[in-house]
Order: C-alpha cells, then sequence, then structure tokens
C-alpha cells in the first residue's frame, strides 16, 4: 500500500516539474528512494522499506493515462530517508 501512495507521490511531482518545463513527452524519469518513514492514523511514524517492483508497478499503473505513459522509469535504492527525483529525460 505505501508503495503505491508513494508511487502517486512520486507522479504527482513529475508531472508538476513536466508542467515547469512544459515538456510535450516524457522518455525516462529517475528516481533515488531511501527507506520512507510512513505514519499511520496518527501513531508513530516507523521506516518502511518500499519494494521497487511494488513501486514501479504502481509508476506505471498511476501514469498509464498522463503524459509519462510512455516513460521507462528507473529507481535506485539510496541511503537515508528520503527520495528524489534525479533525471526527467523529455522534449
Amino acid at each position: 500500500m505505501h508503495d503505491f501512495l508513494l508511487a502517486k507521490e512520486i507522479v504527482d511531482e513529475v508531472l508538476k516539474i513536466v508542467g515547469e518545463k512544459k515538456l510535450k513527452k516524457v522518455s525516462r524519469v529517475d528516481v533515488e528512494i531511501g527507506q520512507i518513514a510512513m505514519a499511520h492514523d496518527g501513531h508513530d511514524e516507523h521506516i518502511e522499506d518500499i519494494s521497487i517492483e511494488n513501486l514501479k508497478f504502481g509508476l506505471e499503473g498511476i501514469s498509464r493515462n498522463t503524459i509519462l505513459k510512455d516513460a521507462e522509469f528507473g529507481i535506485k535504492k539510496i541511503e537515508g530517508e528520503h527520495w528524489k527525483i534525479v533525471l526527467i529525460e523529455g522534449e
């Protein structure tokens, strides 16, 4: 479930950047991802280890009806508790 929520967050951010750069087509998006801190219903956060396979599946599903539908998603695991977009290729 967290993988899907994170995928939505990433797609939303990529779409925002794509809009700012006025890209018409996106061919590749690279993301670095650490462990993500998740809070549950007001309870304490815990660290969630994100499955790259599930995240990729979520990214592809969420972006299916967007400008990102043909983009290849590259995901690299890193140390730390955050994620960031490192590359958006397009025109």
